[in-house]
């Protein structure tokens, strides 16, 4: 897709704390995750990564353990979407296997996390011997995780392991999606014979195929009677998001979300109309949006959920798509070119549109006309959550309507939004809460979860508990899958009511609170915030029918189109 140019960078010299030494492929791995900003590995150990664990402990990087493997997956997701990369650390087949999940999660919604399992030694491998946690051959791991990472390598030669280091943390860094090393436990300790230089590849754009896309792109543009920008979850992860912004100020162009880029753009700013989802997005934005002349799609992926289960409606040949995979103007496919230096390059040219944007204000959340003694529903709820986003927090919602209903809520330049909101994978919030404030300890979670998800993963409160961290944790308690009862309804749907409120007591620290009713949830909500030693869970009793505004506008397309 791009030129490559090719430079020398002698490897940074090994911390004199650290105990341990560069030479070695352990070393050089642990001094690798600290040049690209990762200060905590998240894991678990086992007898095959015990030695690696041992140098990490002596490293200035902090182990973080968690409950469970998959936990630890979702929390350095988590992480790496707070910090730019994150790592997660653990132990053969049995440990390596448990984080697919997560890890299939980071490579679809492009989070660079560095997967690092230990393995048995080569010298235990002579005559393909039955050891403990061993599948099929001593590659199944590596073949699975070579389908859902971006790069992948044994590193069982000290010739070679110093460049499949560095090989696969260049990929993690350029393509933002998790890569695989795994570290047989008789190479901790191996020494590279000789100095090693790294070998760093610089990708650049090619200069003809860039100037050619702006023109085409800018031609489109200037034509338009009504642009729009559309900005996706890679203007988060590739640090755009003052370029883009830039861009629409320049040119007085409106500026839209998908849910998977919520908090791209500060939902304050007078050029946002709102999360574009298809059906499940507000009726003005979806009609601005699809009565544009030219859509500007910039690293925007458009999956079935961004499209509202696909009931969205882009003409192709009225858009300007780029991402950091692909280029297309019209039906135009350009090569070569990086979406940074295209974003760059549209903000430095000076053109005019032929007629001024049509101005379309932002809508705020409506404000629910009920009791102080109504039962507590949905709506009210994230109204109330809406007026607390004042405050420096990070929003983490799991799938389902935790996800839907944070559609409508206004993310302001200093919060954040995480969410699986392409892969979906129930139980990603509280364990990805506990990674992004390991990130950002200055950075709050307030993090919205169904009760199935939470029944999936919430015992990582204990690991957030131990950590100290006071994420505010308000679990939709409506005793079952609800986006599952909204497409088929069915006993399948139903799980256990937990008093979640309760679970304090059982971890030993931490509030529990419950709500039933909107004064209830009032006041747990403003004990929540007051509460700044340990975590908060709020249960928060809900209707199994009350469902989220984004499924009933979802609900009402679809009929139609029956």
């Amino acid at each position: 897709m791009s030129a490559k140019t090719t430079s020398t960078k002698p490897a940074r010299s090994a911390n004199k704390s650290a105990g341990t030494s560069i030479s070695t492929i352990g070393g050089y791995l642990i001094q690798r995750l600290q040049d690209y900003g990762v200060r905590h590995v998240f894991g678990i150990p086992g007898d095959f990564v015990l030695q690696f664990y041992g140098m990490l402990s002596e490293s200035p990087i902090k182990v973080v353990g968690t409950t469970n493997e998959a936990c630890a997956g979702y929390a350095a997701d988590g992480y790496a979407r707070a910090n730019g990369m994150g790592a997660v650390c653990v132990t053969y087949c049995v440990g390596g296997l448990s984080i697919c999940n997560p890890i299939a999660g980071a490579f679809a919604e492009k989070s660079p996390v560095i997967v690092i399992s230990g393995a048995p030694g080569m010298a235990e491998r002579v005559k393909d011997p039955l050891l403990h946690h061993k599948v099929r051959d001593f590659n199944t791991q590596r073949d699975v995780f070579e389908k859902i990472t971006v790069r992948a390598a044994l590193l069982d030669d000290p010739l070679t392991a110093f460049r499949e280091i560095d090989r696969c943390f260049e990929a993690a860094q350029r393509f933002k999606r998790p890569v695989y090393l795994e570290l047989p436990r008789d190479r901790v300790q191996a020494h590279l014979p000789y100095e090693y230089v790294p070998n760093i590849e610089a990708v650049i754009s090619d200069k003809h195929a860039l100037k050619e896309s702006l023109d085409e792109a800018v031609e489109q543009i200037e034509k338009a009677r009504q642009p729009v920008i559309i900005a996706g979850i890679e203007m988060h992860r590739f640090g755009l998001q003052r370029e883009v912004i830039r861009f629409a100020e320049k040119h007085g162009i409106p500026i839209c979300a998908t849910l998977l880029g919520k908090s791209v753009v500060s939902e304050k700013h007078p050029l946002y109309l709102g999360v574009y989802e298809g059906a499940m997005g507000r009726e003005r934005v979806r009609k601005y949006v699809e009565s544009s002349d030219c859509v500007i799609l910039l690293g925007t992926f458009m999956t079935d959920i961004n499209l509202g289960i696909f009931t969205a409606h882009l003409d192709p040949s009225r858009c300007i798509y780029a991402t950091s995979e692909q280029l297309r103007i019209r039906h135009h496919f350009i090569h070569n070119v990086l979406l940074a230096d295209f974003i760059k390059g549209l903000g430095r040219r000076s053109f005019k549109l032929s007629a001024s944007p049509a101005r379309v204000e932002g809508e705020a959340m409506p404000v629910p006309k009920v009791k102080p003694s109504d039962p507590v529903s949905l709506k009210y709820l994230m109204h109330r959550i809406d007026q607390t986003l004042e405050q420096e927090l990070i929003v983490v919602a799991d799938v389902g309507d935790s996800l839907f209903a944070s559609a409508d809520l206004t993310i302001h330049q200093h919060n954040e939004f995480l969410s699986p909101a392409y892969y979906t994978s129930m139980g990603f919030a509280i364990p990805a809460a506990l990674g992004a404030q390991m990130a950002r300890p200055e950075r709050r979670p307030l993090v919205l979860v169904g009760d199935g998800a939470f029944q999936m993963t919430g015992m990582e409160l204990s690991t957030i508990l131990r950590h100290g961290f006071n994420p505010i944790v308000i679990v939709l308690n409506n005793h079952g899958y609800t986006t599952e009862r909204f497409i088929q309804e069915g006993p399948f749907n139903d799980i256990p009511c937990w008093n979640y409120h309760c679970l304090p007591a059982v971890l030993g620290g931490g509030l529990g609170l419950e709500a039933r009713t909107n004064a209830e949830f009032d006041a747990a909500l403003s004990t929540s915030l007051a509460n700044e030693k340990s975590f908060s869970l709020i249960n928060v009793h809900l209707r199994p029918d009350d469902t989220s505004m984004a499924l009933q506008r979802l609900a009402e397309r679809l009929a139609k189109q029956v």
